[in-house]
């Protein structure tokens, strides 16, 4: 579970003051949220709409495709940050996870935090990245993590591709969204859903190698999805019984074909003598 403390609290305070100064007072829309529409339908192998230009935490304009390069996954992580709960948990169950990674944003992979709410800017999203870099604790990660802002049109294209359905609770005054990240190819396709608010290590190791085609991680990595399977009823890689058994079989195979070579050698000096 997401850490929690003195400083945690702070700077929701100064999240919540942030956005009472940014947003508008409501939004247009009334009455009670449709809450079926806050699901995930994946679209595997989806196509981001990477010509998209967003706004940074910097306020600079950023097209979405930048924030992708040859060889580096992307990790999605979509909500808003004034989120009182679930998008709070969502984000340190991920940096949790990322802290036991060997791998860096901006190096071998990136993450691109995207807020679900138009009503807020890049003042916000500054607040959130430094609060969350301050948790992660590599801050030579700033480079690789975007935290964007937009337009409603932009924001829906993205989480419209990805299958990621939300609505606006009028009653609570929240977002009403599901609980996943989703992991994304080199070329900004959906590779991987992982769902929840606590990311092993593990699965978040895995989710970045096979999004990245084999690209980064080493041996273990490569061995690891050889033999796992992801099994999203527990949100994590496990043994694929399967594989494991196909796996044997070579090795059996290769076992016997060493065993017959060393028996064929043998037998070969046995008469040359």
């Amino acid at each position: 579970m997401a850490r929690r403390g003195i400083a945690a609290t702070c700077a929701a305070a100064a999240l919540v003051a942030a956005l009472a100064a940014d947003a508008s007072p409501s939004l247009a829309q009334g009455g009670p949220a449709d809450l079926t529409v806050a699901d995930i339908v994946e679209r595997p192998g989806a196509q981001l709409p990477l010509d998209l230009v967003f706004a940074g935490e910097d306020s600079a304009a950023v097209r979405l495709g930048d924030c992708f390069a040859p060889g580096r996954p992307v990790i999605l992580n979509l909500g808003y940050f004034a989120c009182p709960m679930l998008c709070g948990l969502v984000l340190n169950g991920m940096v949790d996870g990322l802290r036991d990674v060997a791998w860096t944003p901006g190096a071998e992979f990136g993450i691109v935090t995207l807020s679900i709410d138009a009503r807020e800017g890049p003042r916000l999203a500054g607040l959130k990245k430094g609060n969350a870099l301050a948790s992660y604790g590599r801050p030579e990660a700033a480079a690789g993590w975007r935290f964007l802002t937009g337009g409603e049109a932009e924001i829906r294209a993205v989480t419209e591709a990805v299958g990621f359905g939300f609505a606006w609770d009028e009653k609570t005054q929240q977002w009403m969204h599901p609980a996943a990240l989703v992991v994304c190819t080199p070329d900004g396709r959906v590779s991987r859903y992982l769902y929840g608010v606590e990311f092993d290590a593990q699965t978040l190791r895995l989710a970045l190698a096979e999004a990245s085609g084999g690209r980064i991680g080493g041996t273990t990595e490569k061995l690891l999805l050889l033999c796992y399977d992801y099994d999203s009823s527990v949100g994590r890689y496990g043994p694929s019984a399967r594989r494991l058994m196909t796996v044997a079989g070579y090795v059996t195979v290769l076992a016997i074909a060493g065993w017959l070579a060393l028996l064929w050698r043998r037998e070969r000096r046995r008469k040359s003598t």
